[in-house]
């Protein structure tokens, strides 16, 4: 059964047992819906009384505070685009995408603004915000129209902007909220970052089902069981070196109210699977896949996952898959070819980049670079993909990226990235790399530390003497690849 993309009735606002119920708590700060409602108006009204006008780009550079829980929202609501930038990113990967995005606002904390040397003109520390004297009411924007950016990698490149309208979120949100099951009782502790499509629709799915999104930011795994025992949290989602840490915790009966346990970013390897649904097996597990450009794609039915933990199961509402072949050609059951995703779930491309969207978004779909097979079954198993891609606990990383970042240490002549499997990040990351000078590694380690996120620095570099090439003068990158996976 398809759900009902109808937006809940704000006049019918949630309620559980008699009272109001609790929409968002974040920072000690418990929100209902109706006040959820006001501060979503209130800070749609101070983005434009700072001077911005529709289309502009707002960006939030923070951990899960108020502003960043909101800021979707309201952003959306005063016809503008918000561009959500990871915390874990440091001043190099922050500028690109603010420079690149256009973004005229930064709202950050003073630390962060204080390490940039190039930054929008308007910025505001997130010390100094205080919410608008008015409040907007609820947009009336085309549902079509672009309300968001969220950057990721590619296989070539740096970081760039997908682009989503007000309908990708809000439908996203609607199927999660039904293939889940989640309800108005459901309560999300959401630990993931919210610059992710999954880390943002842990907040939109759960209060398009009139559920309590509970924001939380972590230092240890040990961090999370306890969040769990004390908030009684029914929904967590994780990736699968998260759900790997959280196996490995004594739980007791700290998972007890735990009913509804996800993961994506990455597949789960079958023995974590067998340990999740043995440590709590009163919850349903559900299996995911998906990327950026077309939001999410598929999940197994958890009652499927025992006999089928390979499986990411089939499409979720709102998402057309089918398997084509190298020639355009849909592959029979049990072949193997390429996963395109079409329907209202894609994205509408990437920003200012009609090259890159062309040669990935055809025909209204989008074309995912991953290869799979449809079983039989009518189940999806990923085999591969067909670019260079690295995925590092779940984040998407370009090999340029690093490269890119290891030449500006000046400690590198030349160097290539791949992605080695690992069971607990899913791949590692592996530099091989020409030395530049005296001192090479210890200037690179230095380097990596201080300007790049931990997910992007390669845990091991290989240094050689020069790098293999092909005939017509490039990087022998196959050659390459295969010695690194050897």
């Amino acid at each position: 059964m398809r759900p009902d993309p109808t937006p809940f009735p704000l006049d019918h606002l949630p309620r559980r047992g008699g009272v109001e119920a609790t929409a968002l708590t974040v920072g000690g700060e418990t929100l209902s819906y109706a006040a959820l409602e006001e501060a979503v108006g209130r800070i749609a009204d101070r983005l434009l009384a700072l001077g911005l006008v529709r289309g502009d780009r707002v960006a939030s550079w923070c951990g899960k505070t108020r502003i960043a829980c909101l800021m979707p929202l309201a952003a959306a609501r005063a016809g503008l685009v918000h561009v959500p930038i990871n915390p874990v990113l440091r001043r190099a990967q922050a500028e690109h995408i603010l420079g690149d995005s256009g973004a005229r606002l930064l709202v950050a904390n003073r630390a962060r603004l204080e390490t940039l040397e190039q930054r929008p003109g308007l910025t505001v520390a997130l010390e100094e915000w205080t919410d608008g004297d008015g409040a907007l009411p609820p947009s009336q924007a085309d549902p079509g129209d672009l309300t968001a950016l969220l950057y990721t990698s590619g296989s070539t490149g740096r970081p760039k902007g997908v682009m989503l309208s007000h309908a990708n979120l809000w439908l996203g949100a609607v199927s999660v909220a039904h293939y889940l099951g989640l309800s108005a009782s459901d309560r999300t502790l959401c630990v993931l970052p919210l610059a992710f499509d999954y880390g943002q629709n842990q907040l939109l799915s759960t209060w398009a089902a009139g559920g309590e999104a509970i924001a939380f930011d972590y230092l240890l795994p040990r961090d999370v069981v306890r969040a769990v025992e004390r908030t009684q949290a029914t929904v967590l989602a994780g990736v699968p070196p998260l759900w790997a840490q959280l196996a490995e915790q004594a739980w007791g009966e700290a998972g007890a109210s735990l009913r509804t346990l996800t993961n994506s970013g990455g597949h789960m390897p079958e023995p974590l699977v067998r340990k999740l649904r043995a440590l709590f097996p009163q919850a349903r597990l559900h299996l995911m896949y998906g990327l950026t450009e077309a939001f999410r794609s598929a999940s197994l039915d958890p009652a499927l996952v025992d006999a089928h933990p390979d499986s990411v199961g089939s499409a979720i509402p709102f998402a057309e898959l089918s398997v084509r072949r190298a020639d355009g050609g849909e592959a029979a059951a049990g072949e193997e070819g390429e996963l395109v995703h079409a329907g209202p779930l894609v994205a509408q491309g990437y920003w200012q980049d009609p090259e890159r969207s062309a040669q990935r978004f055809r025909g209204g779909a989008v074309w995912s670079g991953d290869r799979v097979v449809i079983g039989a079954d009518g189940l999806l198993r990923i085999k591969g993909r067909d670019d260079a891609m690295i995925k590092v606990s779940g984040h998407r990383v370009s090999p340029s990226e690093i490269e890119e970042a290891a030449l500006a240490s000046g400690a590198v002549e030349d160097g290539a990235a791949f992605g080695v499997k690992d069971e607990r990040l899913g791949q590692r990351i592996v530099l091989v790399a020409v030395a530049r000078g005296e001192g090479a590694e210890e200037r690179l380690q230095r380097w990596f530390a201080a300007e790049l996120p931990a997910h992007l620095r390669p845990s091991e570099v290989r240094w050689v003497e020069a790098l293999p090439l092909s005939p017509n003068g490039k990087i022998d990158r196959a050659a390459l690849s295969a010695e690194v996976s050897a």
